[in-house]
């Protein structure tokens, strides 16, 4: 799948149906609207089209942007499994973002033969966020493209968005998270040397560092699957199950918030590797202990639950629902 730096870089010679957004999280709703845009792709002859902005506008218009839900890989990757056929990834600045609705609509059909635009019936873009679905069918009608509505999926009898799923995980649900997501929820970061004080207990772990602010679930001891190597974040070349844990290290005094995963039957030097981790399951919260070999005990009793627990658990969840091996939360 092409990525596109720019509007300007849009094929002249090809159709396009084109959808706009974020899509941070490609959580259920989202999947509805990618694969929307390639069916009216399809039928019209066109290549399916993602305009997506870097930075996060939110980052721009305020200053700052809500945590990542999804390593911007593993976005694009879960974009291109959606049918999409290009993505154009536009910078996204002030002077961007004073453009009108119809400016940014004329940006793209430029020279070019837009053939459908496909929105939710929330989407809107454009200066004050003006281009709403209902401006868009307006301006349709004299541009002689199509507006394609895709219903809004739910859950629960509320909306399915990217700011329910990081209360969610915020919250430590991450069962009713993976429900929304269509899958479990995962972080991707790159493997950083830490004190090496796991591997003095037997228990070597690799620390996680993250290129910029991503969602994790509270502290505590979570069952994880791993997966590293190979050029993609969906179909690593590596797979490994382990248990990770989440805080401060209170028996050792109270430091840096970190993430640290112990990767069972691993015995390899993963420094500077990026591995995307998959919480399956939160064991315990995070505890002080009264020395090291009350903390060894319990970290042995860790490891057995989180066997078990990844044993159980299947490795890819059926489509729109949650299987019976993960409790609701």
């Amino acid at each position: 799948m092409p990525i596109l730096p720019s509007i300007e870089a849009l094929p002249a010679d090809r159709p396009l149906a084109v959808t706009v957004g974020v899509f941070d999280g490609l959580h259920r709703g989202h999947l509805d609207v990618l694969r929307t845009a390639a069916e009216a792709a399809r039928e019209r002859d066109a290549a399916s089209t993602v305009i997506t902005f870097e930075p996060h506008p939110a980052a721009v218009l305020r200053g700052a942007a809500p945590c990542l839900l999804t390593d911007p890989a593993e976005r694009l990757e879960r974009i291109a499994a959606a049918g999409i056929d290009l993505v154009v990834l536009q910078r996204f600045d002030l002077a961007f973002s004073k453009q009108s609705a119809e400016a940014f609509v004329e940006r793209i059909a430029a020279g070019r033969d837009l053939r459908a635009l496909v929105m939710s019936p929330e989407s809107a873009f454009g200066k004050d966020r003006a281009g709403t679905i209902d401006a868009m069918r307006r301006l349709a009608g004299e541009r002689s493209f199509d507006v394609i509505e895709c219903a809004e999926r739910d859950s629960g009898g509320s909306r399915i968005s990217s700011g329910r799923i990081r209360s969610l995980v915020g919250e430590g649900r991450l069962a009713t998270a993976a429900r929304l997501l269509g899958r479990r929820y995962a972080v991707v970061g790159t493997v950083v040397r830490g004190d090496q004080r796991g591997r003095t207990l037997g228990y070597p772990t690799a620390n996680f560092a993250f290129d910029e602010p991503v969602c994790l679930p509270p502290d505590g001891i979570y069952a994880v699957r791993i997966g590293w190597g190979g050029g993609s974040v969906l179909v690593p070349t590596y797979r490994a199950d382990g248990v990770a844990s989440l805080g401060v290290r209170p028996t050792f005094g109270v430091g840096a918030r970190v993430l640290e995963v112990h990767l069972f039957d691993f015995d390899g030097d993963l420094y500077g590797r990026r591995m995307r981790v998959e919480f399956v399951r939160r064991q315990r919260g995070e505890r002080r202990f009264a020395g090291v070999d009350e903390l060894v005990r319990q970290m042995d009793l860790d490891c057995i639950r989180a066997r078990a627990i990844l044993a159980a658990a299947p490795r890819v969840l059926p489509r729109n629902r949650t299987p019976d091996r993960l409790p609701r939360s």
